[in-house]
């Protein structure tokens, strides 16, 4: 598949958006929705939204993978956030009706210190060498995810540095019909963005494995494509959501050909997610690890010794990949 965007910052929504003040659905404590009107935005008429290619937003946390300690590495997202002075400072400022993008931050002093090993994130503007925070007061960013770094553990169970490999979900190149996991070279991925997903990720929405035997997969972003999507219009993806089998998602992403990103959340059209039966549940799924030159080497408890142990197998669904004991 053509490789698309990857994502390095926020991405704006497709439609012009607007405050409710009624609890969000999305986010609990949050007294407020942000919902879609029926214009589409200015970013997205800008980026040809019209050509763009639409693709499925999974509901994961967002990787990253390029090169460290002269290897490809994953990274996990880690955004740098103001000390609480400065949060404050900014929120006063907010609420004073001011652009977020006219407040001034002093990034040497106004953020918690980030990790050595911290990069931002790609696309971030830079004013004088630093790094410029985004509307919301973060500096997006990256952390190499280490072997043995407890914080990332469920990022860690999908790669292996030994081998250079990572646990990878996506279409099968001869059915399009059929989802893979399969092991894929570190290097094939290098400067792509991917979303992990799994037991331990954001609720799990798509049911995978258990807490006896979780499983964690990653997807490369704009992997799984859209076909037939209705025209651009409020009432149009309304519809496509809740009445369409393909609509069973979490939202949707374009990918614009200059690179820019644009999306819709099913919280933005006034719809629930998670839902009982994702449309990524209503697929079968093969394992093709293809790792027998390494299957000995493999720790006993990983993930890739796990799927090694089912290659080749195939199950109605993700949900049903349950390793025996």
């Amino acid at each position: 598949m053509k490789r698309l965007g990857s994502v390095q910052r926020k991405m704006p929504c497709v439609f012009v958006t607007e405050v409710k003040e009624e609890p969000s659905s999305k986010r609990e404590h949050q007294p407020f929705k942000v919902l879609a009107t029926e214009t589409i935005s200015h970013k997205a008429l800008d980026a040809d939204i019209y050509s763009a290619i639409p693709t499925e937003k999974v509901d994961g946390t967002c990787c990253y993978v390029t090169t460290y300690k002269d290897q490809p590495y994953l990274w996990a997202r880690l955004d740098r956030k103001p000390n609480k002075q400065a949060e404050k400072r900014f929120k006063n400022f907010l609420h004073s009706k001011g652009n977020p993008k006219e407040f001034f931050w002093n990034v040497e002093e106004d953020f918690k210190p980030a990790p050595e090993c911290w990069i931002p994130a790609k696309e971030i503007e830079q004013i004088n060498g630093n790094p410029v925070p985004d509307e919301n007061g973060h500096i997006p960013g990256w952390v190499p995810v280490e072997k043995n770094n407890k914080q990332y553990c469920w990022h860690s169970s999908v790669v292996n540095y030994e081998f250079e490999i990572a646990l990878v979900l996506k279409h099968h190149p001869d059915d399009s019909g059929l989802l893979e996991i399969s092991a894929v070279p570190l290097s094939d991925l290098l400067e792509q963005t991917l979303e992990l997903i799994g037991t331990n990720i954001n609720g799990n929405p798509y049911g995978l494995g258990n807490k006896k035997h979780p499983l964690h997969l990653l997807i490369p972003h704009g992997a799984f494509q859209i076909r037939n999507l209705p025209s651009l219009k409020h009432n149009h993806l309304l519809s496509w959501f809740e009445g369409c089998k393909e609509g069973k998602i979490e939202g949707i992403v374009w990918h614009c050909s200059d690179g820019c990103l644009i999306k819709v959340h099913r919280h933005h059209l006034g719809l629930c997610w998670p839902i009982p039966d994702t449309y990524m549940n209503s697929r079968p799924v093969i394992i093709n690890m293809n790792l027998n030159k390494c299957d000995s080497a493999f720790d006993i408890k990983c993930l890739f010794n796990h799927f090694s142990k089912i290659d080749n197998q195939k199950f109605a669904r993700l949900k049903d990949i349950i390793f025996e004991v």
